[in-house]
């Protein structure tokens, strides 16, 4: 009988999930002091499309494509300024150029850092209008 219990209870721990699952990444939720000067920022120095947004949420969402299924959501709402540095929280992404992407950002008056990374890839960093930090990667070829 206690052997028919192990094997019951081993083929019950064997059809148990070993981990959550994730698939991939859908989304990433930003609170913001300003939607309409957030949501501007996001479309026109960032460079991303925007997503249609239900009528009811429009005045306090804005959502927007970064490629690959996945999107980020800026929510009103956000009271406090915070400042990241270079080292801290950012979120990294890829550029085709980033000799472009660095005049691209000198012509709209956006400071940024440059710095040389161990490996040399050159990587630029710079605030959203809320002091959420960007990292600036150019692709590998």
């Amino acid at each position: 009988m206690a052997s028919l219990l192990l094997t019951g209870s081993t083929l019950f721990a064997q059809n148990q999930p070993q981990s959550l699952g994730i698939a991939g990444h859908n989304h990433l939720a930003l609170q913001v002091k300003d939607i309409q000067t957030s949501a501007k920022f996001y479309r026109e120095i960032l460079g991303l499309k925007p997503i249609p947004v239900p009528d009811n949420l429009k005045a306090i969402r804005s959502w927007f494509d970064i490629g690959n299924g996945q999107q980020i959501h800026l929510l009103a709402g956000r009271t406090a300024s915070f400042v990241h540095d270079k080292d801290g929280s950012h979120f990294a992404l890829f550029v085709d150029d980033i000799a472009k992407s660095e005049q691209f950002l000198t012509q709209h008056n956006i400071k940024f850092h440059k710095q040389v990374r161990f490996d040399g890839v050159v990587q630029i960093y710079f605030p959203d209008p809320d002091g959420y930090l960007f990292e600036l990667n150019e692709k590998k070829k």
